[in-house]
């Protein structure tokens, strides 16, 4: 008998806990957009949803099955009897054909995740017709105006080509400005300086990577000159990128084995900074290797926030080093927390990349 009264307890609590928790609804889970042309651009479809039990409702996390869909939502509690909504937009660009995609919403309600779908089917864009030389550079026109080498090991020659026309009616002079740190290693040549009409013609650029002290990723400028116009100008403007990287595969096993290794942490946490001040901190580097550690290069991308220096950049064996890190929270830098992450390039075979994540929060 005790444990009937017991079981019926039970039975009975979980059924008044279902009547007083809150209990999401929707009028409907499912949208059929139907066709709808790419060339339009987004779609979106609002979901209503109620809260029909006895507490405030709140979403907690609404999550969407790929990047191409993006969910807005209701971000306050909903009071019992209440409405919310759920706003689902998704963008066709370049995704021709049906669509299926789901809606995941986590809430603190009875049934902690339910679902909605869309679906339809994406008319494609009327292709235009493909200009060959779409870059206009006054009377010249090009077929590009970048050139990316991709990864280039050290010591590796790579060579690339950019098509130039003769557009106007009248002859062209072709020129170039380049920058003299350059010479060594990017050598650029034109094969005609001067161009009838409609005359075609080839700038080539060859990168000598083992003539430069450059390391990762890098990117050089260097601009036409047509007719005798010298403008360093976007609209003149030819951007040459390359990622330097360093070839370990030829290393031998006693190589490897007395190759350099760097040890350091690979988080800080630079605390609380209030606006107009700057945090810094200092990480240990250590070569744990035999061979001296080549730091090569820091890489920042977040100067905006992040500082990084070492203050050596070669470590013999069993010696110490440092990576120096501020965070400076300008005016421009909204209240938050952040997440940055700065890059050593090393000559470790093992770890010729050491991400180092840094974090931290802006607050008045």
């Amino acid at each position: 008998m005790k444990k009937l009264f017991l079981s019926a307890m039970l039975f009975l609590s979980m059924g008044l806990m279902a009547q007083t928790s809150p209990v999401i609804t929707f009028m409907e889970t499912e949208h059929d957009f139907g066709q709808i042309n790419e060339a339009d651009g987004k779609v979106s479809h609002v979901f209503v949803f109620k809260n029909e039990g006895m507490e405030p409702l709140v979403l907690q996390n609404v999550r969407a099955s790929c990047g191409c869909t993006t969910p807005k939502w209701t971000n306050t509690p909903v009071e019992p009897g209440e409405t919310g909504e759920i706003t689902v937009t998704y963008n066709p660009n370049g995704r021709p054909g049906k669509f299926s995609k789901t809606v995941t919403i986590t809430s603190n309600a009875t049934v902690a995740q339910t679902k909605v779908y869309i679906r339809g089917e994406v008319i494609p864009k009327t292709a235009k017709p493909v200009e060959n030389y779409p870059v206009k550079m006054g009377a010249l026109s090009l077929k590009q105006k970048h050139i990316n080498f991709g990864k280039v090991q050290k010591g590796q020659l790579a060579e690339q080509k950019i098509e130039y026309k003769n557009n106007s009616q009248a002859e062209v002079t072709v020129d170039l400005l380049t920058n003299s740190r350059y010479d060594a290693f990017l050598v650029p040549s034109l094969s005609f300086t001067t161009l009838k009409p409609n005359e075609v013609g080839f700038l080539t650029i060859r990168f000598e990577s083992a003539n430069t002290n450059d390391w990762a990723e890098q990117e050089y400028e260097l601009y036409f000159v047509v007719n005798g116009k010298q403008e360093r100008t976007d609209e003149f403007k030819v951007i040459v990128k390359a990622n330097i990287v360093e070839d370990f595969s030829n290393l031998s096993p006693d190589q490897l084995q007395k190759a350099p290794i760097a040890e350091l942490a690979k988080t800080v946490d630079m605390g609380q900074i209030k606006k107009g001040q700057t945090a810094s901190k200092e990480l240990t580097i250590k070569n744990v290797g035999v061979s001296p550690l080549l730091i090569r290069r820091v890489v920042n991308k977040h100067t905006d926030i992040i500082g990084a220096t070492v203050n050596k950049t070669t470590l013999k064996s069993g010696k110490k080093g440092s990576l120096k890190i501020s965070a400076t929270a300008t005016e421009n830098i909204k209240p938050g927390k952040f997440v940055r992450t700065i890059e050593l390039i090393t000559n470790d075979p093992q770890n010729s990349i050491v991400k180092v994540v840094v974090s931290g929060e802006v607050v008045e």
